[in-house]
């Protein structure tokens, strides 16, 4: 799970990097039983060919790479944008454009939950679709063209808007300052309840589709939970390498919260099954997601199925906590 994130936060932030899986390269696992390296400091990231960061957090990691290297925390600036998704992206084009001082803080990766989709296809200006990180991509690019700076692997904990300028919180007590605050924050992932979630995580359970995901289960039986069009695109996508995608959707029908052009291939994919008002009960394994157990509400049946990987696209709730005591 840990190495995933790690190359999930590499990936997206457009950082080059070689991957080396110890199951499978013997060298590389004689060198770590040299060094005492234990299986819970796994992954092991060397970084710039000189520091050895044993399961870094992603701060850790961007701080070693020396991503937020040239942002002063000390700078006055026009405006701070918390989030990168899209919109704090377009808030940043814009803003420097205009000759504005800009800085974007994002806690994960540029992009936001549109930089996790495998394909975009129904987003102004491309007929043919873009994936997530390629619009990310494409944008950060045309805001640093214009001026504007980026800080990664910081969150924004509190907003203090008793004084002027106003001051934003990170996660480390440093505080930065700015004239006005874009609050383009966006929103965190919905997640069934279910007990024992949260250790499957990573392990075969994800919240993105993207091509290191759909590297793990190729050939395989995998599951895809919601309903709107998240889950649509990463049923079509996982259909080319799984072998049978299973959607899984709490209601009736499709109709009010999924695009006509995403039902109309889902109903034309052969490897793609449709489960209406069908919710996962349970999860069981050991060391990774092993066994499933879902309901079909339609007949009140549980069923249990041996598949290792759950894509969850359960839509998402806004994330206003930072924001107490400053907006409604």
């Amino acid at each position: 799970a840990n190495t995933l994130r790690v190359r999930e936060f590499l990936g997206r932030n457009a950082h080059p990097y070689t991957y080396i899986d110890l199951d499978t390269d013997k060298t590389s696992q004689e060198l770590l039983d040299r060094f005492e390296v234990k299986t819970h400091e796994v992954p092991v990231v060397i970084c710039n060919g000189q520091v050895v960061l044993r399961n870094p957090t992603i701060q850790q990691l961007a701080d070693c790479l020396g991503l937020n290297v040239s942002i002063d925390p000390s700078q006055v600036r026009d405006v701070i944008i918390v989030g990168a998704g899209p919109a704090g992206l377009a808030a940043a084009v814009y803003a420097a454009s205009e000759g504005l001082d800009a800085l974007m803080i994002e806690t994960d990766s540029p992009g936001g939950q549109a930089g996790s989709s495998s394909k975009i296809e129904n987003y102004l200006g491309f007929p043919t679709g873009v994936s997530g990180q390629e619009l990310a991509s494409r944008a950060i690019t045309q805001a640093q063209k214009f001026g504007a700076k980026m800080m990664v692997a910081h969150k924004v904990v509190k907003l203090h808007c008793d004084r002027r300028p106003y001051e934003v919180v990170l996660d480390d007590g440093n505080t930065m300052s700015a004239r006005a605050i874009v609050i383009a924050t966006g929103a965190q992932y919905n997640k069934p309840p279910l007990d024992n979630l949260s250790r499957f995580e990573g392990q075969g359970i994800y919240y993105g589709a993207t091509y290191i995901e759909s590297q793990l289960c190729v050939d395989e039986d995998v599951v895809v939970v919601g309903g709107g069009n998240s889950a649509g695109q990463a049923a079509v996508y996982l259909s080319q390498s799984a072998r049978k995608v299973h959607l899984l959707v709490r209601s009736a029908t499709l109709s009010e919260t999924m695009s006509r052009y995403l039902i109309q291939r889902i109903t034309d994919n052969p490897s793609i099954q449709m489960h209406f008002r069908t919710e996962i009960v349970a999860l069981r394994g050991e060391a990774g997601l092993e066994h499933l157990s879902w309901i079909d509400r339609e007949n009140g049946e549980t069923s249990t199925h041996d598949i290792r990987h759950i894509f969850i696209m359960a839509g998402a709730s806004p994330r206003p906590d930072w924001l107490r005591g400053c907006v409604a």
